[in-house]
């Protein structure tokens, strides 16, 4: 990496409010450096042993470019997304990671998932263990935490004051001990 490009990068961190700004910067620092093709481009299978020279060099260049943008890609994060993702063997999985993450989604899954979380209340009797691996099935926590921003947004855009809260309850429980 050249100074510039590191300069470039440790300007613009991604920290989780400024994804589309970074997107930017990133998408511009692969394309200087001929490596935004490893995000478009679907990866090649491992070629045989036996293949011909030409198909094991450009595996090995397409390697060798997928390394050099996933190190610009994890240097350009903040620490703990870095060390998130630094297990991620391909650029592309860690950009996508990142869009799951931080990318806005489309209003209708906005309105599912807020209309998902504000209804998912736990039936009286019901097991905890049980309602809350429910919700985790329907939400991994990175989706949770993504339609949760979104929400804020929109609060924010609208001015409004308000609580997102996953479990609400009108009752109180008290069985046998003050909570």
């Amino acid at each position: 990496m050249t100074s510039a490009t590191l300069n470039i990068l440790a300007a613009d961190k991604l920290n989780g409010n400024n994804y589309a700004s970074w997107k930017n910067t990133i998408n511009t620092v692969l394309i200087i450096d001929d490596l935004r093709f490893v995000l478009v481009e679907e990866c090649p299978q491992v070629p045989a042993a036996n293949a011909i020279r030409t198909v094991r060099e450009a595996y090995e260049r397409r390697a060798k470019a997928n390394e050099k943008a996933r190190a610009y890609i994890l240097a350009s994060l903040s620490k703990v997304l870095a060390k998130k993702h630094e297990s991620m063997l391909t650029a592309r999985e860690i950009m996508d990671s990142l869009q799951e993450m931080f990318g806005q989604a489309s209003y209708q899954i906005k309105h599912d998932a807020l209309k998902y979380i504000y209804n998912a209340r736990m039936n009286e009797g019901a097991s905890v263990r049980e309602h809350v691996l429910n919700m985790m099935i329907a939400y991994t926590p990175t989706t949770l935490l993504n339609k949760l921003q979104t929400f804020e947004s929109l609060m924010k855009i609208k001015g409004q004051k308000g609580e997102a809260n996953v479990a609400t309850s009108t009752r109180k429980f008290h069985r046998g001990f003050d909570l």
